[in-house]
This record gives structure tokens, sequence and C-alpha cells, in this order.
């Protein structure tokens, strides 16, 4: 039983981490707690989080800080959860997010348009890309799509969604890819063989 007592409280100390760090407020952002729904505006723009029953959001001094109802496991990860989203809120409204897709293979090309890209990677039809509200898409040259917003879910998933059409093919350098990705080339069988 001893045993247990130590295990429990090096979890507490573990698990929480996270969301026990504060939030510092930079400049130009306000913060405003009305009940349960948490505001940030800043520069980019506002965002709205519904906070979740089981944590507790405090804003003073400067600083967002989390706190959690209990210490069950749910709420632990509740507290780490909801401290991440606020803090990714905070640097949307205030520096924005943006990720960086390339285009790899010869004839390989994309095209702007207005509500979002049209996609010509080596298919007998082109990919037309929406652009949701709250996310830019912008063409640099014919082979680098940049993606950015406030929301960095948002940001993430349709950059994610783009990458899915033609993701890179290890064996013939092509498709798209992140900026930055490192791919793990392979020689294919026929070098190979060669060998």
């Amino acid at each position: 039983m001893f045993g247990d007592t130590l295990i429990s409280e090096k979890n507490e100390k573990t698990l929480s981490k996270v969301g026990r760090k504060p939030i510092p407020i930079p400049a130009g952002v306000t913060v405003s707690l009305d009940y349960k729904k948490l505001t940030v505006s800043g520069p980019q723009g506002t965002l709205d989080y519904d906070v979740h029953s089981g944590v507790e959001v405090n804003v003073f001094d400067g600083e967002i800080r989390v706190e959690r109802k209990s210490s069950s496991k749910f709420h632990r990860s509740l507290h780490g959860l909801a401290r991440s989203l606020i803090a990714n809120m905070v640097i949307g409204t205030s520096q924005g997010y943006e990720k960086t897709l390339e285009l790899m293979g010869v004839g390989y090309r994309v095209q702007s348009t207005e509500t979002g890209i049209v996609l010509n990677v080596g298919f007998s039809h082109s990919v037309e890309i929406t652009s949701p509200q709250g996310v830019n898409l912008t063409v640099e040259g014919n082979n680098k799509i940049h993606v950015t917003g406030i929301d960095k879910q948002k940001v993430g998933q349709l950059a994610a969604i783009i990458r899915k059409v033609r993701p890179p093919n290890p064996y013939k350098e092509k498709g798209i890819k992140y900026s930055g990705e490192v791919l793990h080339l392979k020689p294919g069988k026929a070098a190979s063989r060669k060998t």
C-alpha cells in the first residue's frame, strides 16, 4: 500500500507538467472569460474555446492558468489538453500558423483559384482543393503551397488533406511533401539487383 502511494504521487507530478505551466499573454493579445467561454483576440484574429466543466481557467497578472477539478485520470488528461488548446489559441491569434508543401515530379504543378487551388499531379484529371473559412492558401511558383491561418487544427488538417492527394512515393521521388520533410528514398528492385 505504501508503494502504491509513492506511485500515485509520482504520476501526479509527471502527468500534470503540461497543465500546470502558465500561459503568458503577449502584447497585443486580450483574453476574456465569460462563464465557460474563453475568447482570445489578437492582431491575427479572434478564437473562442468552450471550457470543459472538468477544468477551471483563470486569467490574472498577464497569464492564463488552467486548474483541474480532481486528480482522476480523465481530469489529468483533460488538464493538459485544455492548456495546450488555449496556448495554441494565443500563438495563433498573435503570430498565426503556417505549413508549406512542395510538389515533386515532372509536370506536377499547382495553380491558385478564387476559392482555393487546383493540383495537377499525374492524374488524368486535376484535383481542386477549396479553402475553408479561416484558412488561406497561397501558391509560390508552380510547385509550392503555403497554408496559413490562426487555427492550428484547421491549418494542419488542410495541409494533411493536400498531402494525401498524392503522398510522396519513396521509389520514384514524386508526390506532395511537407517542406523540410525527410524522405527515406528507396532504390527499388531493379537497382538492388544490379548491386
